[in-house]
């Protein structure tokens, strides 16, 4: 994937879409099977094109999940549009209250790393935390354990 892809595959909230799930699982039909299988035991029903997705920016900030369940345009990508900024680590009212972590599905979905990872990008850029960081930042959050 090259730098414009993974740009593009940034949501604008910190989200690393490249490496979710439900993006993975465009080209990959065992993925998109677990998908509908996680989510059918929160209570949600997921259509195989429910259960993908192609990245924040390319929805328009209404992905399929969003749009299957009646909510509205996501926060962070209306405000963002607002602003006319590419993402939250370029806003001066960062951190703000758009980027709340929830506990809703905070097991299955990586949310409430938002703002880590825009720590991050502010720190590092993005380019370096796309390539280098955000794949292991979202392995911890579903794989290690609560070590401070």
């Amino acid at each position: 994937m090259d730098l414009k892809d993974l740009r593009e595959l940034t949501a604008p909230c910190g989200l690393d879409c490249f490496n979710c799930p439900f993006y993975l699982a465009n080209d990959n039909e065992e993925i998109r099977k677990q998908i509908q299988s996680t989510i059918s035991e929160t209570g949600y029903n997921l259509s195989d094109q429910e259960a993908v997705c192609k990245g924040c920016r390319r929805e328009n900030g209404m992905i399929p999940i969003r749009r299957t369940n009646g909510l509205e345009l996501c926060k962070v990508y209306k405000c963002i549009s607002s602003k006319d900024i590419e993402s939250c680590a370029d806003c001066s009212d960062f951190p703000c209250d758009n980027l709340q972590p929830w506990a809703d599905l905070a097991s299955m979905v990586p949310h409430n790393i938002k703002v880590y990872n825009l720590a991050l990008i502010r720190k590092m850029g993005w380019e370096k935390w796309a390539q280098e960081k955000a794949k292991s930042v979202r392995e911890a959050y579903f794989t290690h354990k609560f070590d401070i």
